[in-house]
């Protein structure tokens, strides 16, 4: 992919960046939005937090240290487990189903990325492209289990005739674990259609600005995308799959639901 020239920032021009965030300001208290405190902490935090990993990552990439690489992606796992737990606290057992979607999303997609040769088993590959796996699978199980929780509950009165038909719980629950999977899926697909066209990713930008040439930026990001979709689908189907049986006893009876009016 060639060498990609260096682009150095001053703490100034980050400061001049906060430009941006007093418009945000102003526009939330033009309209009474009342989100200038979080505005504040949202600024304040991203400053610490990012600041922060840039360093433990600045320290990973000095010791060239694959076992440092997989503990920060570990933690990685650990805190998106926690954060996608807390989005989907309507299903019951959520967080084991959760830790295994993210772990082996994670684990494939690293080891296939390492396997076929697309990037050499360093840590100036493995933790961005890690952490980017790792995110995006986190989001996706959670939508996929928030949307479970929905589906499941609107559902309860059908899943439960299916039971007393002599149906398993995965025979009642399957049309749910489906459209649940498709809600975690969709997202990153609609954006993979419009990349290019409605919006520029965010590898590319930082490879354009940073002085790589155009075609080397879009061949890393198409890369970047279709690892994103394999990862994406994992943890999907992993938390689904796993993450239904948390609404039933293992008799095959639906545990009580909060059903829709």
């Amino acid at each position: 992919m060639g060498v990609i020239a260096a682009i150095h920032l001053s703490l100034g021009a980050v400061a001049a960046a906060l430009a941006l965030v007093a418009v945000a300001a102003a526009v939330s208290i033009w309209r009474h939005a009342e989100l200038e405190r979080d505005l504040g902490i949202a600024v304040f935090r991203s400053f610490l937090q990012l600041t922060a990993v840039g360093y433990v990552i600045q320290a990973i990439f000095d010791s060239k240290s694959l076992w440092l690489v997989a503990a920060l992606l570990l933690v990685m796992v650990a805190f998106g487990s926690v954060t996608a737990r807390s989005r989907a606290r309507a299903v019951p057992g959520a967080l084991q189903p959760i830790v295994i979607a993210l772990a082996v999303a994670g684990l494939v997609t690293l080891g296939l990325v390492l396997a076929l040769g697309i990037f050499p088993a360093q840590a100036r590959y493995l933790v961005p492209v890690g952490g980017m796996v790792i995110g995006n699978a986190m989001t996706a199980t959670a939508v996929s289990l928030n949307r479970l929780a929905d589906e499941i509950s609107g559902n309860a009165l059908q899943i439960e005739a299916t039971l007393a038909l002599g149906a398993t719980a995965w025979e009642a629950a399957r049309a749910a674990v489906t459209r649940s999977l498709r809600s975690g899926m969709i997202p990153l697909i609609d954006s993979t259609k419009t990349t290019g066209v409605v919006f520029f990713p965010g590898t590319m930008v930082g490879m354009l600005i940073a002085g790589a040439r155009p075609l080397d930026a879009v061949r890393l990001q198409l890369i970047l995308l279709w690892a994103l979709l394999g990862s994406v689908a994992l943890s999907s189907v992993l938390a689904t799959g796993l993450g239904y049986r948390g609404f039933f006893t293992p008799a095959h009876q639906l545990r009580e639901v909060e059903t829709r009016s």
